[in-house]
């Protein structure tokens, strides 16, 4: 008797390795089909559009679009398709103020729905940032962001992508590009 219960012993226990190794490989096949992404703070460093400085940019999973300081924004007709010239107000790192103008296509207009209820219509942009060493194309509004704190916020159209956010932490992710 003593005999078969140790064969049933280690009959569960080969069993239960196996199990535990498929397991291991379903979850890590599951993570494969998921992209890259590294862990950043709330608050990163980040250049955009080539620039030669660096700005802060708040990544808030409330939000689902990014957001960018814009002031200026009007839409004109180039070649029959909607573009729009804008000019971007980015205070650096250092605290210095930077005034960018800007024409690019439009990629579509959204409503905003504001603090107080209200919608505002914006414009939708693409634009190539720098973002943890790695220059990236991503979707902002244009917007007039002169009494939020930063000038750019990374929705979660930008996070799925490339980041998840640690709330307890600001930059986590480099801010260097290599171009």
């Amino acid at each position: 008797m003593k005999t078969n219960f140790k064969h049933h012993h280690v009959f569960i226990s080969i069993l239960l390795t196996f199990f535990l190794f498929s397991l291991c490989l379903v979850s890590t096949s599951a993570l494969a089909k998921d992209p890259a992404r590294i862990i950043a703070g709330w608050v990163e460093k980040v250049r955009i559009d080539h620039q030669d400085f660096k700005v802060k940019a708040k990544l808030d999973t409330g939000a689902k679009t990014s957001s960018i300081n814009a002031i200026d924004i009007k839409s004109f007709k180039k070649d029959g398709e909607n573009w729009v010239k804008f000019t971007l107000i980015m205070t650096d790192t250092e605290d210095n103020q930077h005034a960018i103008k800007m024409e690019r296509p439009r990629s579509r207009r959204t409503n905003i729905k504001n603090h107080d209820g209200n919608h505002d219509k914006r414009y939708v942009v693409d634009l190539d940032m720098c973002f943890n060493g790695h220059i990236v194309t991503t979707e902002f509004t244009l917007a007039n962001r002169s009494e939020y704190i930063y000038d750019v916020l990374l929705g979660r159209r930008f996070l799925k992508k490339f980041a998840i956010v640690d709330p307890k932490r600001i930059f986590l992710t480099s801010d260097h590009c290599d171009e």
